[in-house]
């Protein structure tokens, strides 16, 4: 293999993508030489291309890189760090892109910011996206709407060889997190991605440092992390309102949401304030009020109970000040309050009562919805009362964060491999024996068998579908597990009762 036919590609990658002028070819070129250790480069003739990602060409320089001593590991690891080291040499500075990105927005509207960010993170290789096009992807209609399923196959496993190599090394406290603006253009190591072409947006929310970044292994278009420029912990409150609502007036394309702000409820980071958004129309936002309630200090706020599996109060108003205030109002009375008929506890050794809040714009509205948690654990349910119970965790086990409680399962990725060898032995007369002799899908036995008495005719050609739609349907199990009022009668009544007491 020729390296100087495979960099000369990779340059032509950038300039096709807008990575790169004319005038930073020669700059751009060099740097990746002195990546790959080379002294002198060869000119040549390369075919017109126009590729979607750089991927393949990195795999090419990367092989190369391997078999030339330059790569230390064959590893994902290894080959990451590498080809985000090189894929940097062809990513405008952080200046250029925050300038261009506010150019646009004062010329054309704030849309069309976002639209060139996003396209920027992908053409860069910030976000993988060939590694997300391997996520399984599909929808499938329930009762509440039609409700969306991931298997995520996008984040790469860490390799025996980085796990061995991590456990060696000096524990660093820099970047503090994974969401802590220092990582802008920062190398990374063994045990900490790189992000050498990274790109963060600054923004103002309530006077206050806030950055957009998109997340390398997207769930959805434009699915966007907005974080504190300061490494504080989350914190729901009156202020996290205001911030929701401004940004929704100053991105009013984009949903903006937070997930809780405590354990088993919460997100996978809560030791950084964020929140998540993006261009995207989940099925809760498409769920219609089934309940309308009046709020009778706020007369200009239409409110009502969404028709949902989990306990959602939506709140529509003109005025964001508004909106933010009655939240308020809504969270700290839930924060108190107490229901023993529904094992409802505000507190024990510990709080237990929080919500999970998103906004979006309707037009000239703010709209604001609330989600009801509570985190307490007991003998029965020791991962959480209101979690997925022990007998949908052959789906799903994980929290229920902001993502899957607006209708998008991010399911492990185990599941791939455990649907198609359930599937293989669902079409077989001896199903059960084929399933208790295998270790990797007996956990789904009991469903199994629920699955053949609702299908009486399974074969080969209708068995993935009819998992993909069962699989739909306990992910809408799994919502519902984690809804603090049920939708049965004592459930609804309850709810109204917590609305009644917030009007006290």
């Amino acid at each position: 293999m020729n390296i100087n036919v495979q960099i000369e590609r990779l340059i032509n990658y950038g300039l096709k993508k807008g990575l790169l002028g004319k005038w930073d070819v020669l700059v751009a070129r060099n740097f990746i030489l002195d990546i790959l250790g080379l002294s002198e480069f060869e000119a040549v003739i390369i075919k017109d291309e126009d590729l979607d990602t750089p991927t393949e060409i990195l795999d090419e320089i990367l092989d190369w890189a391997y078999e030339n001593k330059v790569l230390e590991e064959n590893t994902v690891t290894y080959r990451e760090l590498l080809d985000t080291k090189i894929m940097a040499c062809l990513t405008p500075r952080q200046s250029e892109v925050v300038d261009k990105f506010y150019s646009l927005a004062e010329k054309e509207g704030i849309k069309a910011s976002t639209e060139y960010y996003y396209k920027l993170s992908k053409a860069s290789n910030y976000i993988r996206t060939e590694s997300v096009a391997k996520n399984l992807h599909w929808y499938a209609y329930t009762e509440y709407g039609e409700l969306e399923i991931t298997i995520n196959l996008s984040k790469p496993e860490k390799d025996p060889k980085a796990i061995a190599a991590a456990r060696n090394m000096k524990q660093s406290s820099y970047p503090k997190c994974l969401l802590c603006k220092e990582n802008a253009g920062y190398a990374g190591r063994i045990n900490h991605p790189a992000r050498q072409t990274h790109r963060i947006i600054p923004l103002e929310l309530r006077n206050e440092q806030w950055y957009l970044q998109y997340s390398p292994y997207v769930y959805y278009n434009e699915h966007s992390i907005i974080f504190s420029g300061e490494h504080v912990p989350m914190k729901i409150s009156k202020k996290s309102f205001d911030m929701l609502l401004e940004f929704t007036e100053k991105f009013p394309h984009y949903f903006i949401g937070s997930n809780a702000d405590l354990p088993i409820v919460g997100g996978s980071i809560l030791t950084h304030d964020h929140f998540q958004g993006g261009n995207y129309e989940f099925a809760m936002a498409k769920a219609p009020v089934e309940t309308k309630v009046n709020f009778d200090k706020y007369p200009g706020v239409g409110a009502g109970i969404v028709k949902w599996p989990m306990s959602v109060i939506r709140m529509r108003s003109k005025d964001r000040a508004e909106l933010s205030e009655l939240g308020d109002e809504i969270l700290e009375k839930w924060r108190a309050y107490t229901d023993e008929s529904l094992g409802i506890f505000a507190k024990t050794d510990e709080p237990h009562n929080t919500v999970t809040p998103i906004a979006r714009r309707r037009g000239e509205y703010f709209e604001l919805d609330l989600v009801l948690r509570n985190n307490r654990t007991s003998e029965e349910h020791p991962l959480g009362i209101f979690h997925p119970h022990s007998e949908v965790h052959n789906i799903k086990k994980e929290n229920i964060g902001l993502i899957e409680v607006m209708g998008l399962a991010v399911l492990p990725g185990r599941l791939k491999e455990e649907l198609k060898t359930l599937g293989e032995a669902l079409v077989k007369e001896d199903y059960i024996e084929e399933i208790e002799k295998d270790e990797e899908i007996v956990k789904h036995l009991n469903w199994a068998k629920l699955i053949k008495e609702k299908y009486s005719e399974l074969d080969r050609k209708n068995v993935n579908e009819v998992l993909k739609k069962e699989v739909a349907l306990v992910f809408s199990k799994v919502l519902e597990d984690a809804g603090v009022y049920k939708r049965d009668e004592q459930g609804k009544l309850g709810f109204l009762r917590f609305i009644e007491s917030v009007n006290k």
